[in-house]
């Protein structure tokens, strides 16, 4: 039953206990993972287009992103008030002008520019695409294993995650109003409850969310999950600014596993540096936490 666990587990903990510390190497490894995102993406677009009923699971995939997006940012962002209000943290003071917020949105619809080109190919409906699942599933194992090579390189042991409070803490607050929002989706979605449970447990990272979703699911549900999590990205990227002078907590948590990547340095110039080191392991908890998540509720 739980097959789909070990799968994921194996490459994840082989990559992160390789003993890998060249920089050479470790750079190598991140420009490969970028690389394998994009090549797994368009496997996603390409199954997509083998879908039966095209027109109407469209419709069903922007259904299921628009409320499941919405009951993920409202459970998570009434939690993390709540804590907000009851543990106040210090005013936030802005390190430095902030990035092009065009650049990054740019930068995130290349995904979506990615599965679209996928979706194009696969309409041609050549014989060797039907393989694409199957080959997205040997890519998957790749990443997953630079995944946890990234991971180790990023420097964070075991001692400096639990002693930073902040970060551990957003990061449970985050699992824990993720959960009633999987289950809400799903009672309005008409979903089984452990797929609602799976959608609102990508916690942001879309680009490994909608590949496990996909071979969990299909091509339905794994786009719908891949879409949630831009969607999320994109919204805290934007809500950032407006919340981390007054609600640091929340703008934090808001981002998801992405606080250690992608929206990392908006939350430094715009919360100063003070709020990297939580930064940092909140996205490791919550990047190493997101598949095994996904996985449980997809067994």
């Amino acid at each position: 039953m739980y097959s789909g666990l070990l799968i994921i587990l194996i490459p994840l903990v082989a990559g992160y206990l390789l003993p890998v510390r060249r920089p050479g190497i470790l750079k190598a490894a991140n420009y490969a993972l970028t690389r394998m995102v994009y090549i797994i993406l368009l496997f996603m677009g390409v199954s997509l287009a083998f879908v039966d009923n095209l027109t109407a699971n469209l419709m069903v995939i922007v259904r299921i992103t628009l409320i499941c997006a919405l009951c993920i940012l409202v459970c998570n962002f009434l939690a993390l008030r709540l804590f907000d209000r009851i543990v106040p943290s210090p005013a936030a003071h802005a390190s430095g002008p902030l990035p092009s917020r065009l650049h990054m949105l740019l930068d995130s619809l290349k995904m979506c520019g990615v599965v679209i080109a996928g979706f194009l190919i696969g309409l041609t409906h050549w014989p060797v695409l039907q393989n694409a699942t199957r080959a997205g599933e040997y890519a998957l194992l790749l990443l997953l294993l630079l995944v946890g090579i990234q991971l180790r390189g990023s420097g964070m042991n075991l001692r400096q995650i639990l002693f930073n409070r902040q970060g551990v803490i957003v990061a449970a607050i985050v699992l824990v109003s993720s959960l009633p929002a999987g289950i809400l989706a799903a009672l309005l979605l008409g979903l089984p409850v452990k797929t609602g449970l799976a959608l609102s447990s990508g916690f942001g990272w879309y680009s490994l969310s909608g590949i496990l979703m996909t071979n969990a699911f299909g091509p339905v549900i794994g786009n719908s999950a891949f879409l949630v999590d831009l969607l999320r990205e994109l919204i805290s990227m934007m809500l950032i600014p407006l919340l981390i002078r007054r609600y640091r907590s929340t703008a934090l948590g808001l981002c998801g596993a992405t606080s250690m990547d992608f929206t990392l340095p908006v939350l430094q110039r715009a919360g100063g540096s003070g709020i990297v080191p939580a930064a940092i392991v909140h996205g490791f908890i919550m990047s190493l936490l997101a598949p095994i998540m996904i996985a449980f509720f997809s067994a």
